[in-house]
């Protein structure tokens, strides 16, 4: 069934319950609130607002949303593109454009004007809703995108450009649409990273959604007593697909807009919360904070918290061995997946299976799982791969891009371009993207077997690890390591560190620097590429 009759069967058993609250803590550093009717939380004078949202409202808006779409010509299979940061509204907006039948295009809120144009572009979306966050980069190409016959403005201080979506969809009716829809229907458009250039659209239907709703069902056991912490951006399948679990079970959410540790705790505290999917720079944060002395575990009611999950990047075992320490209570799984694999879920640990962490896990619940070698046959136990899936949430194609869906999907597999092993007890470990092994000397070195090494060094709050140039070996190791606060080391502390590395893996080259991550964790390898693979790595600033 469309994942949209999961919402009215919600709204018709729960209405009256509340659904989703929206958390600001900063806001007297943010611009972007949208809508004026929040409400105070008493005794804060940075003026902190929470909002709320019952079941039937959350359904009534998202109708409102589909029949200002169907008057204004909006068809089934039209696309429809969200460029918003994470509020309450987000997920209504989304159901809406589902419910009138069209297909949700969500954009990253870190596109630069020219990414917002080819990604319209690229998906032929024809509508866009946006919030205040983006007038600046709309107003320098609105008269470039004639296509999109439809251009909605969430929020206040309304630019000319554009229509209101608070005083438009307000005159609209809240009764179901009733668009007949299948599983077959196309339903979203997601882009990739975009890390070896533009994004790629791709192409999920509704069938794909729902297969996500009964695998974070089926992983994570939400019941209607559960209360789920969003942070992850809404646009990104990742946080979406966790919340599907919330959905489909019919429990409440919290949309928290922002990241530091000791709001996260908070937010857990006073709202209950049962489940927490972090990203790897939040968890490290929260453990940080908590070993300095910034935040304080019995400040907090914490006990209702059963399972911490993380997902979007390889994690480090150190990382759960330290988070295990101050929450040994704690459910924890961790989750694989790709936007092509509509998010995460295509292969987990399992709460039960805390023994294996390092493990991304096993084949997640419908799903299949290989590893293959280049000429596409499967390797032995324990050797290296590529990991390719197959399952129920496997992506249509990439949208208008014929070659690139041939090259990544064969015969019902999702070839990954991630590099796996698995072991004698069917568990599988993540080496390294494809594209990122480095081989030096004629040697295969996986970037992320060296980074979780070096990760277990108490100075080292972050590392990525990068091939640069080298004329004699082809590529060197590099390092690039961010400190903790307060920490003190130099290269000769990492070398000392690393002498029980082969010395084959040992990193050539140690600079002291940030590590980038894009809003899902991911290290964002490209850009320190770019920064340092055409320099020379000379007397690069060795302490900190």
């Amino acid at each position: 069934m469309p994942i949209t009759e999961l919402l009215s069967r919600n709204s018709e058993l729960y209405g009256q319950e509340t659904c989703l609250t929206e958390i600001n803590l900063d806001l007297q550093n943010s611009h972007n609130v949208i809508w004026r009717e929040y409400e105070l939380i008493q005794n804060n004078p940075a003026g902190e607002y929470r909002r709320e949202m019952t079941w039937r409202v959350f359904d009534e808006k998202a109708n409102r949303f589909a029949n200002l779409l169907i008057k204004r010509g909006i068809k089934k299979g039209d696309k429809v593109a969200i460029l918003l940061m994470n509020c309450l509204e987000w997920l209504p907006i989304y159901f809406g454009i589902l419910k009138s039948g069209a297909i949700a295009v969500p954009l990253n809120f870190r596109y630069t004007a020219e990414e917002i144009k080819y990604c319209l572009n690229l998906s032929d979306s024809i509508a866009l809703i946006f919030g205040p966050e983006f007038i600046g980069r709309l107003e320098t190409i609105y008269d470039q995108i004639p296509q999109i016959k439809t251009l909605l403005f969430a929020g206040e201080g309304r630019p000319s450009f554009a229509e209101s979506y608070d005083r438009l969809t307000a005159n609209f009716s809240s009764a179901d649409p009733n668009i007949q829809l299948t599983d077959e229907d196309d339903a979203v458009i997601y882009f990739s990273s975009g890390t070896t250039g533009f994004p790629k659209a791709i192409l999920h239907n509704h069938g794909s959604l729902m297969s996500a709703c009964y695998t974070e069902a089926q992983h994570h056991g939400q019941t209607r007593e559960d209360n789920f912490l969003c942070i992850p951006p809404l646009y990104h399948t990742g946080a979406k697909m966790h919340w599907f679990g919330s959905l489909i079970s019919g429990s409440k959410a919290v949309i928290l807009r922002g990241i530091k540790p000791e709001w996260i705790l908070r937010t857990v505290s006073e709202e209950k919360i049962t489940i927490v999917w972090l990203l790897v720079p939040w968890a490290q944060d929260i453990l940080d904070a908590i070993e300095s002395g910034e935040v304080k575990l019995e400040d907090y009611e914490l006990s209702q918290w059963r399972l911490m999950h993380i997902g979007a990047q390889p994690v480090p075992p150190s990382l759960i061995r330290r988070w295990k320490k101050y929450f040994p209570h704690h459910l924890y799984d961790t989750n694989y997946g790709l936007s092509e694999s509509i998010g995460p879920g295509c292969v987990h640990l399992g709460v039960e299976n805390i023994h294996k962490v390092g493990a991304i896990g096993v084949p997640g619940y419908n799903w299949e799982v290989k590893i293959v070698d280049d000429k596409g046959e499967l390797v032995s136990q324990g050797q290296v791969g590529e990991l390719c899936v197959k399952g129920p949430g496997v992506m249509k194609c990439y949208y208008n891009d014929t070659k690139a869906t041939e090259a990544i999907l064969k015969e019902g597999w999702l070839f990954t371009g991630d590099m796996a092993k698995m072991d004698e007890d069917g568990f599988i470990y993540l080496v390294d993207r494809k594209k990122d092994v480095i081989i030096s000397g004629g040697e295969n070195l996986y970037p992320v077997q060296i980074e979780d090494f070096l990760r277990s060094h108490e100075a080292i709050k972050d590392v990525a690890v990068i091939g640069l140039p080298d004329a004699r070996l082809g590529e060197i190791a590099a390092a690039i390591i961010e400190l903790k606060p307060g920490y003190n080391c130099n290269k000769n502390d990492i070398a000392e560190f690393c002498i029980t590395l082969p010395r084959y893996k040992r990193p050539r080259e140690v600079i002291f620097d940030k590590v980038p991550r894009n809003p899902t964790g991911k290290i964002e390898k490209p850009k320190l590429r770019e920064k340092y693979g055409a320099s020379s790595l000379v007397a690069k600033q060795t302490t900190r």
